[in-house]
């Protein structure tokens, strides 16, 4: 089975937040971007590794005036997955390449993937 590109980092997103606890998010003057989607629906973009969010700003023109802001795992976790749940837009996980695209996921699905995936604590 062939796995996408898209599928492959939205997994790589889920195993690299929890082991760093820390999320990616990208900012200019103007805030943190939440472009529209094809269909519509506003995706606000984040990444598991400082250097994949980097990695966008050097390959992608539109965001070349960002720059990489840390967000702690469990602050993202209690108060922009919420937000943005409220507000009707989703998470990009990992967008890459030259058009920066990735899956666009609900913000309670993103929770639901991470919680599955944590570790139980004896």
């Amino acid at each position: 089975m062939r796995v996408s590109v898209s599928a492959a980092q939205a997994d790589a997103f889920y195993t690299e937040v929890l082991r760093e606890g820390v999320v990616w998010g990208v900012k200019d003057a103007g805030g943190f971007p939440a472009p529209l989607g094809a269909d519509g629906v506003r995706a606000m973009p984040f990444w598991s590794l400082r250097s994949r969010a980097e990695r966008i700003l050097e390959a992608v023109p539109a965001y070349a005036e960002f720059e990489p802001v840390e967000i702690p795992l469990a602050d993202w976790r209690t108060r922009w997955l919420p937000d943005l749940g409220s507000k009707g837009a989703r998470i990009g996980l990992n967008w890459s390449g030259m058009k920066a695209t990735g899956y666009d996921i609900e913000p309670d699905a993103v929770e639901q993937a991470l919680a599955s995936r944590e570790t139980p604590h004896p």
